[in-house]
């Protein structure tokens, strides 16, 4: 099954390429895929599993759209940031 989650604070490919790898680090991800500019991650994998991936996602400072505010949004920006440069640095 495929599904797509619309995430925040997605900048370059350096936060693609930690969020796809993070992803497809997941027992129940058989794919996933990056859009930036839309701000959309689609997962091929188990949708069971969808409420693993947002946490995940949240964890490394891609919060699902309308799910952050305040200071859980400041701080999951905060952590974009270094999702982001640890993603430049392993491309």
């Amino acid at each position: 099954m495929t599904y797509e989650i619309s995430v925040e604070n997605i900048k370059c490919g350096g936060c693609a390429g930690t969020i796809t790898k993070r992803l497809n680090a997941l027992a129940d991800v058989s794919d996933c895929q990056v859009d930036v500019e839309s701000g959309t991650v689609t997962i091929t994998g188990e949708d069971t599993n969808r409420e693993a991936v947002a946490t995940l996602l949240l964890k490394l400072g891609y919060p699902e759209s309308g799910t952050a505010e305040g200071l859980k949004a400041a701080t999951a920006k905060a952590k974009s940031f270094v999702s982001c440069a640890v993603g430049k640095m392993n491309s």
